[in-house]
C-alpha cells in the first residue's frame, strides 16, 4: 500500500520537530556546561587561592624570620621542625648559610681587631721613643741615633705588616690570571732570599728541588713559597735544620717544608693558618712573629685549588705540604688523595 501525500507531510513535520528538539537540547546542554564551567572556575580559583595561602604560609614565616635575623642578629636560626619535605630541606639550607655567614662575620671581626692591635703596638712604641727623646734634656747625639735606629726598625716592621695584610687581602680575591709555571725555581728563589737569616742562625738547609709544574699566578705562588721558607727559618732554633722539596706525587705538584723549632701542640696546628696566630717568637730577629705567613699560604692555596697538609713534629717544629693540581694532568686527578689530606688536617 503506497503512502498518501498527507502521510509524507506528517513524516517531514515529525522529522523537522526532531531536528529542532535536538538543537534545543544541544543549546541547553551548552548553556548548562558553560554555567558549570564558570562555577567550577570560580570555585577552583577560590580553592587554589586558599590552598596557595596555606602552603605559602610557612614560606612567608620563614621569609619574615630571615629578614629579622639579617637585620638584627645572625645567631638565631629557623630551626623548622616537621617531616623531611622540601620546606624542611630549604630551611636547613638557609640555617647552614646563616651559620657560614655568622662564622665569616666573626672571623672578619677578629681579623679587624687583631690587625688593629698589631698596628697599635708599633705606633705606641714610636710615640714612647719620640716622647723620651723630647723629654730627655740630657740626650746626646748617640741617644738620638739609637732612638732613630729603633724608630727605623719599627717603621720597617710596620711596612712589612701592611705588605702582608695587602698580600692576604689579594689572596682572598682569587686569581686574576693563570699561567704555566714551576714550583722548583720559585722555591729556589725563596731559599736564596732566606739564606742570610739561615746562615746567621747556623741552620742546615737540605733542599731536594725537582720539577713540579703547576698552573697559577706566579706572584702568589712565589709569595706562598717565600712564606713557607720564612716560617721555617724564622720559627726555628739556632743550629736547627730545614728540609725543603718539590716534586710530582700522585697527580699533584707538592711543595714540602719541614723544620725544627719550638714544640706545637697537635690540636693547635690548624690555628696557625688563621691570621695573627704565631707559634712563638721568631729566632731570626728576636721579635714576635706577625702570624700572617701561614694565613697567606692558606689563602693562596685555596685560590689555586691546592690542599695543605700540616703536622707538628714530636721534637718541635712543623712539617707542611702544599699539593697543587699538576699542570700535566686533569685537575680532578688524585681527588681521593686530596680528600684524605683535607680530612686528616682539617684545613679547608
Amino acid at each position: 500500500m503506497r503512502p498518501t501525500a498527507g502521510s509524507g507531510d506528517v513524516f517531514a513535520l515529525l522529522q523537522e520537530q526532531a531536528v529542532r528538539q535536538h538543537a534545543d537540547q544541544l543549546r541547553q546542554l551548552l548553556m548548562q556546561s558553560g554555567v558549570a564551567l564558570a562555577v567550577m572556575l570560580v570555585v577552583s580559583a577560590l580553592l587554589g587561592r586558599l590552598v596557595a595561602r596555606r602552603v605559602l604560609r610557612p614560606l612567608r614565616a620563614m621569609t619574615g624570620t630571615v629578614r629579622h635575623i639579617s637585620a638584627h642578629t645572625l645567631h638565631e636560626r629557623l630551626a623548622v621542625a616537621g617531616p623531611a619535605d622540601e620546606l624542611k630541606e630549604l630551611a636547613d639550607t638557609v640555617d647552614g648559610l646563616l651559620g657560614r655567614l655568622e662564622g665569616a662575620l666573626d672571623s672578619h671581626r677578629r681579623f679587624v681587631a687583631d690587625a688593629a692591635n698589631a698596628l697599635r703596638a708599633p705606633l705606641t712604641q714610636e710615640h714612647r721613643l719620640l716622647r723620651e727623646t723630647l723629654v730627655d734634656r740630657d740626650a746626646t747625639a748617640e741617644t738620638f741615633r739609637a732612638n732613630s735606629e729603633r724608630l727605623l726598625e719599627i717603621s720597617e716592621r710596620q711596612a712589612h705588616l701592611l705588605e702582608s695584610l695587602l698580600a692576604l687581602a689579594g689572596s682572598h680575591r682569587g686569581l686574576v690570571h693563570r699561567e704555566e709555571l714551576d714550583l722548583a725555581p720559585l722555591t729556589e728563589s725563596a731559599l736564596h732570599v732566606a739564606r742570610p737569616d739561615s746562615e746567621r742562625l747556623g741552620l742546615k738547609v737540605a733542599a731536594a728541588v725537582g720539577p713540579a709544574p703547576v698552573t697559577g699566578d706566579p706572584a702568589l705562588v712565589q709569595r706562598l713559597a717565600s712564606c713557607l721558607v720564612d716560617n721555617a727559618v724564622g720559627h726555628n732554633r739556632p743550629g736547627g735544620w730545614v728540609e725543603i722539596s718539590t716534586a710530582v706525587r700522585g697527580g699533584h705538584a707538592v711543595l714540602s717544608v719541614a723544620n725544627t723549632g719550638d714544640r706545637v701542640a697537635p690540636e693547635q696546628v690548624n690555628r696557625l693558618f688563621e691570621p695573627f696566630r704565631s707559634p712563638g717568637r721568631t729566632a731570626a730577629d728576636g721579635h714576635p712573629g706577625l702570624g700572617l705567613g701561614l694565613a697567606i699560604v692558606h689563602a693562596i692555596a685555596l685560590a689555586h685549588d691546592a690542599v695543605i697538609s700540616a703536622r707538628a713534629r714530636p721534637d718541635g717544629g712543623l712539617a707542611v705540604e702544599v699539593a697543587f693540581p699538576a699542570r700535566t694532568g686533569d685537575p680532578r686527578e688524585g681527588a681521593e688523595d686530596i680528600g684524605q689530606l683535607d680530612k686528616r688536617t682539617g684545613l679547608h
